[in-house]
């Protein structure tokens, strides 16, 4: 027994973890370290919240970013796919069957937008997390698997061809998650004095901890972080995700867990998770910024080779909120002819900002590489 939950032997002949209801019992020890570290957290949070709202056009930076979030929590379970396959995927591209793996992120996409929409008229929940899973799932590699339901059988977490017995972790049995997930909701809404920032690593470890689902437990409960820094109203806009700091730092991230389970150090993980939002947040405020920089370069430069026409500098607000389009949707986006689009889009592939990528000779589409580059970097570590 730990002061998260307990081992407990099953019939089949492994031990299934049943971790206690939140908050922590004895509470959780904020010393002067854990203090300096939350204080550092929810300064980055509030800058990248104050970037977020200097943007000419904060929705498009959004929708991107959850697109980036889609594919780099989907990595996470061992999908391919780029943002500028999605992209490609998003702008119909091709009449070639759908990669599992971009249908899975377009999935995910679908389900971080339904979450963010739906959660203004019903509140996190088990209910709101059950309808989010079936938008996750519908259609997915896995989404036979009950999509929108808790699970009614054993999950485990292990390697391939792990048996329970042999797994590194086994959430509790399918009887308890009922109740389960009932205290988690519980906790989520029950007042008290814990810090939101605080809150939402507790509850995102908890939600691990109980598995809930037969598949995606990973993607719900990394989109469970921003639903609940949204509902705490640290930001006003999705503009936090952890997948790429829980994905790099995976190895802490499992050992982090593990020893909640083993040990009830709380303190740990929650030290581990400040950590990663801190730096997220800064990179995201970074992000941000460098997209505005970005976008001033792009509009001079097209607006010094168009003569000034004013329609140069529209184009680039086009790209950022389609960053790979057609003639026609450029066309139809600045309210110009397709012949005018043309030459603009002509413009911008002198200058090295856009490339078309289907390699056809119609239906062209164009992608705004210097833009998916900046928001993508991350993913590939740099």
């Amino acid at each position: 027994m730990s002061r998260a939950g307990v081992y407990q032997q099953q019939s089949a002949g492994y031990r299934a973890f049943i971790p206690k209801p939140l908050p922590p019992d004895p509470p959780l020890r904020m010393d002067a370290a854990l203090v300096a570290l939350l204080s550092e957290a929810d300064v980055a949070l509030g800058r990248l919240d104050g970037v977020g709202s200097i943007l000419p056009n904060p929705e498009l930076f959004v929708a991107m970013y959850t697109r980036n979030e889609a594919v780099l929590s989907s990595r996470i379970e061992g999908t391919q796919a780029t943002l500028v396959d999605l992209l490609a995927f998003e702008a119909r591209i091709s009449h070639r069957p759908v990669r599992s793996d971009v249908r899975d992120v377009a999935n995910h996409v679908d389900a971080l937008d339904y979450a963010l929409e739906r959660v203004h008229t019903l509140p996190i929940s088990s209910r709101l997390l059950r309808e989010v899973h079936e938008v996750l799932m519908h259609g997915a590699r896995g989404g036979a698997r009950y999509p929108g339901e808790f699970r009614t059988t054993q999950n485990w977490i292990g390697a391939p061809g792990d048996a329970p017995a042999d797994a590194r972790y086994v959430p509790p049995p399918p009887g308890l998650v009922p109740e389960a997930m009932a205290e988690f909701e519980r906790f989520l809404h029950q007042p008290g004095r814990i810090p939101p920032l605080v809150h939402c690593g507790l509850a995102h470890a908890q939600f691990e901890n109980i598995h809930p689902f037969v598949d995606g437990n990973g993607r719900m409960g990394r989109l469970l972080i921003t639903l609940l820094l949204m509902h705490h109203g640290v930001l006003q806009r999705p503009l936090l995700y952890l997948s790429h700091y829980l994905h790099e730092h995976r190895q802490s991230y499992v050992d982090h867990l593990q020893q909640v389970h083993d040990g009830g150090d709380w303190e740990g993980w929650i030290t581990f998770f400040l950590r990663g939002v801190a730096a997220v947040a800064a990179e995201a405020a970074a992000t941000a910024r460098a997209i505005l920089a970005m976008k001033d370069v792009h509009t001079a430069q097209l607006r010094g080779l168009s003569r000034g026409n004013p329609r140069a500098g529209a184009l680039v607000d086009a790209l950022m909120a389609q960053p790979v389009i057609s003639v026609d949707a450029a066309a139809k986006r600045l309210g110009v002819s397709p012949p005018t689009a043309r030459k603009l889009i002509g413009l911008g592939e002198r200058l090295g900002l856009l490339r078309e990528i289907t390699g056809q000779t119609r239906h062209l589409r164009f992608l705004y590489e210097p833009y998916v580059h900046l928001l993508s970097k991350r993913s590939h570590g740099s």
